[in-house]
């Protein structure tokens, strides 16, 4: 194997009041350890990293402890990551909401994404990434896996290889049993869509209210200036009739006033 490759190994499934020694004898044998760091999360399983001096010991640490027997509990042994070994950051990561989450094969491998993701809601506060991966690997090959909560509760991220096994995922395993040791539930199996996505979606329909509304305000505008101009020419109506009446007063002062001109001439 290539010295690219992860000396830190994934160990998956512990039981819940495993201790740090208990770890340390079932990987000794396989080589020098330099480090081990147990997760125990507020949820059973635990799970931790085992890092060795070298990639080949990793190696066959996951040969020999992969699928093994521990306490009642079936272990899961994998690399880390595909590549590097993983940061101390990204350890602290790797569980992914609270620890229940992970992935398959590699939570921090970016290769290992896909853009052929589905989002499973309505799982067991109890489900881990390997029970969900387990379950979904059903309809195609898995290569991403992880379980977080948010407010509507335990739900799960799914990335398959190939658009085909997503759509086949969709559709036969949406509505179906969901079960672990601890629990079993019901889930829906959606297309994931990001928010950006979401956000992208709503903006054609933003867009033609915005361009709605000033018509709205020009309408507005027009009915006020119609309903303005209307007014004043029903108020200006009258000062026009009342010219024509004051005229005919002058004029009749006029008239009136030859004759006092002619008496007062007469005098």
């Amino acid at each position: 194997m290539s010295g690219r490759f992860s000396r830190t190994i994934y160990v998956g499934n512990l039981p819940s009041d495993i201790r740090e020694s208990e770890i340390e004898d079932l990987f000794y044998k396989y080589g020098r350890i330099m480090d081990i760091e147990l997760k125990v999360p507020p949820r059973p399983p635990c799970y931790c990293f085992v890092e060795f001096d070298n990639a080949r010991d990793a190696e066959d640490a996951i040969r020999g402890r992969d699928g093994y027997n521990f306490d009642g509990c079936r272990l899961r042994v994998e690399l880390a990551h595909g590549g590097r070994g993983p940061s101390s950051s990204d350890r602290r990561g790797y569980g992914g909401g609270g620890g229940n989450g992970g992935a398959g094969g590699g939570r921090f491998g970016i290769s290992r994404h896909s853009e052929f993701r589905v989002i499973v809601r309505g799982l067991p506060s109890s489900a881990s990434w390997q029970d969900l991966k387990d379950h979904m690997r059903k309809a195609g090959d898995v290569c991403f896996a992880e379980v977080s909560r948010d407010s509507e509760g335990t739900f799960g991220i799914v990335d398959y290889t190939n658009y085909d096994d997503m759509k086949y995922a969709i559709r036969k395993l949406d509505d179906t049993e969901f079960r672990n040791p601890w629990a079993r539930a019901y889930i829906r199996v959606r297309k994931y869509e990001s928010s950006r996505s979401r956000s992208r979606s709503r903006s054609p329909s933003r867009s033609p209210s915005r361009s709605r509304s000033p018509k709205r305000v020009r309408s507005r505008s027009l009915e006020r200036s119609v309903s303005r101009s209307r007014s004043r020419s029903q108020s200006a109506s009258p000062i026009k009739s009342s010219r024509p009446r004051s005229r005919s007063r002058s004029r009749s002062r006029s008239g009136s006033g030859s004759p006092h001109q002619v008496l007062s001439g007469s005098g």
